[in-house]
């Protein structure tokens, strides 16, 4: 449950810790796509405010990150813009991606020397987005955990196992299970997404060609608004394929069959057992424009913002949040309003947050046609509408953002880089 700073004044701990606090501009909360991304693009649009920066991580990099690690084209242009060349961490390319519906429907290839997709694992992804960071002159603590956050008129105190600290402006990117959404929004509720993963030896079975990816819808006629997958990937450099299923959750009055019986079924169907393997799960809460995003000195990004509903996809977003949430950032410092009244609109009308508004949409269409002709039509006859409709208002919105560019100091004197806690 959320305290206030002043009910934990009661700890004779916290007591001791609020004795020197820790002072910055700008505290981001989690350092993964969304929060160091944040990062990032602030110390390209206002390096005069990278030395008043920190990034304050629970974890100790490379951390253990349940995702299946899908890099679509958008991610991979903004890494490029920001000078980055993912082709640096371990990774595995996908040149086909098949749209079906009980193993039929629309079939995607790329290009020759292209991919659809490029698939990473999100310890080695993560990790290396920090050791950038760090190149680049951002702070990040590390083994930081926070324990309660106190947005105030004049500040943000932030009380963490490591002290408190104190900064102008807080950004939450700690995800969809942080303490950021619920300091900010007390009793606020996002809708949640929730998702099965399993990793096989690449010839552990499946049927599928190696280089390509499946999602198939067929769970939605079974109550289930989501999909299954199997795609290639690598764990130590060793080849594998990354099995799940996704549901949207959306509510239903109709019978819904437990979340794993498609994915046994599926796997059996390629001549695997599902109890051979280590399966976990994972909640993705998703996208939605009518949610609050930002309060005084205080604004939400990645999945402590929302995910993508259709597929949960949430790297692509997360690094398109920060590049929002950085322009908004220096121009508070600029304007010296901290009100952040703005941020929500502002994501809504970026490239980003047309199309995550898309996404809202279609995942409530899509994953409400639970019969089986509905699912063929939209996957086999409709393909070259979807496929159509797919590029223009959903894919690639990246390119129809305009490139960060540097903006002027927006301050005199920077403030000093705060110290390490004892």
């Amino acid at each position: 449950m959320f305290q206030t700073r002043t009910q934990r004044l009661a700890s004779p701990a916290v007591r001791c810790s609020l004795i020197t606090p820790m002072a910055s501009q700008i505290i981001i909360i989690g350092a993964g796509p969304a929060g160091v991304s944040t990062a990032l693009h602030l110390a390209a649009i206002s390096p005069e405010l990278t030395s008043g920066l920190l990034v304050l991580e629970k974890a100790h990099h490379p951390r253990r990150k349940l995702c299946a690690g899908g890099l679509v084209s958008s991610a991979e242009l903004i890494l490029r813009r920001l000078g980055l060349d993912v082709r640096e961490v371990p990774h595995v390319d996908v040149h086909a991606a098949h749209l079906d519906f009980r193993g039929k429907g629309l079939s995607l290839r790329a290009s020759p020397d292209h991919h659809m997709l490029r698939i990473v694992r999100r310890d080695e992804f993560d990790a290396w987005l920090v050791s950038v960071a760090r190149q680049r002159g951002v702070q990040i603590q590390e083994g930081v955990r926070v324990l309660a956050i106190d947005p105030g008129p004049d500040a943000v105190h932030i009380e963490t196992d490591a002290g408190t600290y104190t900064a102008q402006v807080v950004v939450g990117a700690d995800g969809s299970n942080g303490i950021s959404r619920r300091a900010a929004f007390p009793g606020s509720r996002m809708h949640a997404a929730r998702a099965l993963e399993i990793i096989t030896p690449r010839s552990g079975g499946s049927q599928h060609q190696p280089d390509a990816a499946y999602f198939d819808f067929l769970p939605v006629t079974d109550g289930i608004g989501g999909y299954l997958w199997d795609f290639p990937t690598q764990v130590g450099g060793q080849p594998k394929r990354c099995w799940g299923i996704y549901d949207a959750n959306l509510p239903t009055h109709g019978r819904r069959a437990p979340l794993a019986d498609p994915l046994k079924l599926e796997m059996q169907r390629h001549g695997l057992d599902l109890s051979d393997y280590e399966m976990e799960g994972h909640p993705i809460r998703w996208f939605s424009p009518r949610i609050p995003l930002s309060r005084p000195r205080m604004l939400l990004v990645g999945d402590a913002a929302g995910a993508d509903g259709i597929f949960g996809e949430g790297i692509s977003v997360a690094l398109g949040h920060g590049l929002v949430a950085a322009h908004a950032i220096s121009e508070a410092f600029e304007s010296r309003d901290f009100s952040f009244r703005s941020y929500r609109r502002r994501l809504l009308g970026s490239s980003l947050g047309r199309a995550l508004t898309a996404r809202w949409l279609i995942t409530h269409t899509l994953y409400r046609m639970r019969w089986p002709w509905s699912q063929k039509l939209v996957w086999r006859r409709l393909r070259r509408f979807v496929t159509w409709a797919g590029q223009r208002y959903v894919l690639n919105w990246a390119e129809r953002e305009k490139p960060t560019a540097p903006r002027r100091q927006v301050m005199d004197q920077p403030m000093p880089a705060p110290p390490r806690p004892d």
